[in-house]
């Protein structure tokens, strides 16, 4: 009977098949976040509030994309033998067919 993979390793592999969703996700949630912690602060204005949401969502969006990127090379790192997609596959079906 084969086993189950383990939660964190079922998330690792939808973070590695969806990773613009991720980043995308974050941004969302760390911009709204970031709204609600600036809204809490009565002494801001208006216009500092939403530069300082967007800054600490760019700050967030960097640290994903680095982490996806990490999470790409460990992957890569791990898997055993020459990993080749689709496209290199096709493009090396059709190299000799002149």
């Amino acid at each position: 009977m084969a086993e189950e993979p383990g939660k964190i390793e079922s998330i690792r592999e939808w973070v590695v098949q969806h990773k613009l969703r991720t980043v995308g996700c974050l941004w969302l949630s760390a911009i709204g976040g970031s709204f609600a912690y600036n809204w809490s602060r009565p002494n801001m204005k208006t216009s500092v509030k939403i530069i300082h949401a967007r800054l600490n969502a760019q700050a967030l969006t960097l640290a994903a994309l680095v982490g996806a990127a990490a999470v790409e090379y460990f992957d890569r790192q791990s898997s055993s033998g020459p990993k080749m997609d689709k496209y290199d596959n096709q493009f090396l079906s059709n190299q000799h067919r002149d």
